[in-house]
């Protein structure tokens, strides 16, 4: 089965319930809670989700994917393909024809150059593009006219939706960022905290880590949309307290991210003022191992960063042990219930590109010891903790402050620690690890700790881009103003070619055994991420929102222009 039959043929139309709003505005306020405070409005400077899709509300892609994980349009007038000739033949390029009369929220035209633009802006080495991975095999983006955007890939690329496509890849305005190329990217602040999009939103203010204001887009290409006439993020405290601000207090409308027990899911919903809405994707609660050294008894530059391999992760012997130590299921029993599922996998779906890597599901921690002491570990002053050649196994091992997680990192220490390791726990606010500040030594980017643990997930149904995060060349540094995608600094020539080889394979069945390949090289093969849950997306909104169609391909903020107000 050919690819480009499979996958290129998967753009859909959208069809939704009847909104039944007058006009645009009509429905006053929405307000929106997130527990990880907004850090940036662009995407190209986080990786975090939070930043990502509070971000699409002002600020948008050539086009998305739908609750299905279809390829959709938003400023184009259709998805490109084989039959309409959008795509080439030989799948090098791929043209897109922008939506007439199509305006930035400033009033001035949207054209071919906007998107000319932001490839440079992402593809720059000085930039430290947090979405790097989504131009993967770009050769060049040009402007056919006005009108019109051409991307040519180096080889022939069977999965072209990947620049420009999905809330991790928007449009900036190339006027408005025409002074924010390369190193001078993240000095932007006005342009970063307010850019100039075509989403149903503009900003109106915008306070770091704090809160968003944002106003109906006077210039969106739908007259009637948005609904709402103002809308407000809030970001800060914890899943749980954003929960009850919907689901019981009605303080706000929407929450994003509510991970909380099963059990406190049940009671918050009896209260009957909201409704928890989930949803099985691709987001994998992880840990990830540094590959490099962390101390702060290096040079500041040098902490982290490939100069010095890391004096105990460097070994698989000791990741192995870590990870075999560990019982997951005991993890989603006591964090996510029906919400969730035990997982070796970095890539849990589709189906088809799902490794059938099953090892790490069964915990064995007789197994862990051994494995450390093969490595030549051993407790030599019997104080329980190992030690070699001078050096006790302890790790510093952080995570957002998030209660699911504190109890996860509450019993992995406790596993690690019946085999003789040392750990050190560190909780972050999320607002701040999983923001872009180069300045900040606590962001996930910078990593400055031996593990840390999060979740994450991909656009769309192709794991490609998300794979191509793991190449050398992605790997967070000062060069970079330690923006990329490789935070565990892995590196492999043998992996990076693999890369390659994924982005221009064409056939479906070499193409999924290949990202079960990668899948496997990156967990079962080196152990450098840990996957522990498979995690379904649950998130809570007011009885009273309308329109809200639970997303796990694309920003959960995907649709907001679409919601309203219930009467």
């Amino acid at each position: 089965m050919k690819l480009k039959t499979a996958l290129l043929g998967a753009a859909a139309s959208l069809a939704f319930a009847p909104a039944a709003f007058a006009e645009r505005g009509s429905d006053g306020d929405v307000k929106i809670i997130y527990s990880q405070a907004v850090s940036t409005m662009n995407a190209y400077l986080s990786s975090g989700t939070k930043d990502v899709e509070v971000g699409s509300l002002v600020l948008e892609p050539l086009a998305g994917f739908n609750e299905k994980g279809e390829v959709i349009p938003r400023l184009v007038t259709e998805v490109p393909s084989l039959e309409n000739g959008g795509i080439s033949e030989d799948l090098k390029t791929i043209t897109w024809k922008l939506i007439p009369g199509l305006l930035w929220s400033d009033g001035t035209p949207v054209t071919a150059n906007d998107a000319v633009f932001t490839a440079s802006y992402c593809m720059d080495p000085a930039g430290g593009c947090a979405q790097l991975a989504r131009y993967e095999g770009v050769e060049k983006v040009e402007a056919v006219d006005d009108m019109t955007v051409k991307v040519t890939f180096a080889e022939a690329k069977p999965n072209p939706f990947q620049a420009f496509v999905g809330a991790t890849s928007p449009l900036l305005q190339a006027a408005q960022f025409a002074n924010c190329l390369g190193a001078a990217a993240s000095t932007c602040t006005e342009q970063n905290f307010k850019p100039i999009g075509t989403g149903p939103f503009r900003v109106t203010e915008f306070r770091t880590n704090d809160v968003v204001q944002l106003e109906a887009n006077p210039n969106y290409r739908d007259p009637a949309k948005p609904a709402f006439a103002t809308a407000m993020v809030k970001g800060g405290g914890d899943a749980t307290a954003a929960a009850r601000s919907v689901m019981e207090t009605g303080e706000f409308d929407y929450a994003w991210n509510t991970q909380i027990a099963p059990e406190i899911q049940a009671t918050m919903e009896s209260g009957g003022k909201g409704t928890f809405v989930n949803a099985f994707g691709t987001l994998v609660e992880r840990i990830e191992m540094n590959m490099t050294d962390p101390s702060s008894s290096l040079p500041e530059g040098e902490r982290a960063t490939t100069k010095h391999p890391h004096p105990i992760l460097s070994d698989i012997r000791v990741r192995k042990a870590l990870s075999m130590a560990i019982d997951r299921e005991t993890l989603v029993e006591i964090g996510y219930g029906a919400a969730g599922r035990a997982t070796c996998n970095l890539v849990p779906a589709p189906e088809i590109y799902a490794s059938d890597n099953t090892d790490c599901l069964v915990q064995d921690v007789e197994g862990a010891k051994a494995l450390l002491a093969e490595a030549g570990w051993a407790d030599s002053d019997g104080d329980g903790i190992l030690d070699k050649d001078g050096m006790k196994l302890s790790l510093l091992y952080q995570t957002s402050v998030n209660a699911i997680r504190q109890d996860f990192q509450s019993i992995i220490k406790q596993w690690w620690n019946d085999i003789g390791v040392e750990v050190e726990l560190k909780t972050v606010d999320g607002s701040v690890f999983f923001g872009g500040d180069a300045g900040s030594p606590d962001t996930f980017q910078k990593f400055y700790a031996d593990v840390e643990m999060y979740a994450n997930n991909f656009d769309g149904t192709d794991p490609e881009p998300y794979l191509a995060q793991y190449t050398c060349s992605k790997a967070p540094s000062p060069e970079t103003q330690w923006q990329g995608e490789n935070v565990n600094r892995f590196c492999d020539p043998a992996y990076d070619a693999m890369v390659v080889e994924l982005g221009k394979t064409q056939d479906l069945e070499k193409r999924t055994a290949l990202a079960k390949k990668m899948n496997d090289m990156l967990t079962k093969d080196s152990y450098v991420v840990v996957p522990l849950v498979d995690r379904g997306r649950l998130s809570a909104h007011a009885n009273s929102l309308g329109g809200v169609i639970l997303n796990t391909w694309d920003s959960e903020l995907w649709n907001a222009s679409d919601w309203y107000r219930m009467k």
